[in-house]
């Protein structure tokens, strides 16, 4: 437990340096765009095959262990009532759409700010938009880090570094663009940095701790990990996958657009090149837990 402790706490500190070192890139050098894309392409890739191939079979899995314990732990076999499985196959569901719609609820409430006409509203309201994502992504990597599968942990990092750089990019970009301070804008990188690996030790604790009791009786980890599943899936593909078929010039639709703003392209729809990444993206997660024994 203790070194399972101290991987989750490095895997947060990284994930606050890299968030805020990629955010300061554009406040100090510039860089191209068409790299940037092919990085959100992957990202989105990955992010699809996390959920799908590694975040709900685990959430799954956890579910049906922690409530099948008690049986395994008594001598005396007793069959459950009929109804048992249909209540773990409800929670299931309900995790991945309270998860799916929980991003939705965020997304159109950063929108109507967004179209508010003062300024410092719209800048602060782009910047809750995605550090109440991050947060979600903490719960996820904190879910992961419960389960002592260092593979899907890694890859639940991996998966969230890859959308959360090119995230704090693209809301510096914004603020630098509406014309916030350099100091402002600083202050809004570290908190969107902080979000996500504050919420992942506040989860790893609140969950792996053994004296709560009742969060272990809820199914706390399985439950999680499929609330974030959910929110993996709406991030790439209500998010990131129709931005980039449209050619947007930003990487997070949760940011505004800036007025004026052409598509790139004269067409919607990825790039050749663009669509083998993402399907190596999607392919990744699979590939590197082919070889985990449940």
């Amino acid at each position: 437990m203790m070194d399972g402790t101290w991987v989750l706490i490095l895997l947060a500190l990284v994930m606050l340096v890299g968030s805020y070192v990629a955010g300061s890139i554009p406040l100090n050098v510039s860089m191209s765009e068409d790299k940037l894309q092919k990085v959100t392409v992957f990202g989105a890739g990955l992010l699809v095959g996390t959920a799908l191939a590694v975040i709900i079979p685990e959430g799954v899995r956890s579910l049906f262990s922690e409530r099948s314990l008690p049986t395994i732990v008594t001598k005396d076999y007793t069959a459950e009532p009929p109804g048992h499985d249909d209540d773990l196959h409800s929670v299931i569901g309900i995790s991945l759409v309270l998860g799916f719609v929980f991003m939705l609820l965020i997304d159109q409430m950063s929108a109507r700010f967004n179209d508010a006409s003062n300024p410092v509203e719209k800048n602060i309201t782009a910047t809750v938009g995605l550090v109440v994502h991050a947060a979600a992504d903490g719960i996820a990597l904190g879910a992961a880090a419960t389960t002592s599968h260092a593979d899907v942990e890694l890859i639940v990092f991996l998966a969230i570094m890859l959308h959360k750089a090119p995230a704090a990019f693209g809301l510096v970009t914004f603020l630098l663009h509406a014309g916030l301070e350099r100091n402002r804008i600083r202050k809004h990188l570290l908190i969107f940095s902080c979000s996500a690996p504050l919420l992942a030790l506040l989860t790893y604790f609140g969950i792996g701790n053994e004296s709560k009791q009742t969060l272990s009786d809820f199914n706390a980890t399985g439950i999680a990990m499929l609330f974030s599943a959910g929110t993996f899936l709406y991030v790439a593909t209500v998010h990131v996958l129709p931005e980039l078929t449209h050619s947007h010039s930003h990487t997070h639709t949760l940011l505004p657009v800036q007025d004026g703003g052409q598509p790139k392209r004269g067409f919607g729809g990825l790039q050749f090149c663009e669509v083998i990444i993402l399907t190596v993206g999607a392919l990744m997660p699979l590939l590197l837990t082919m070889g985990h024994k449940h």
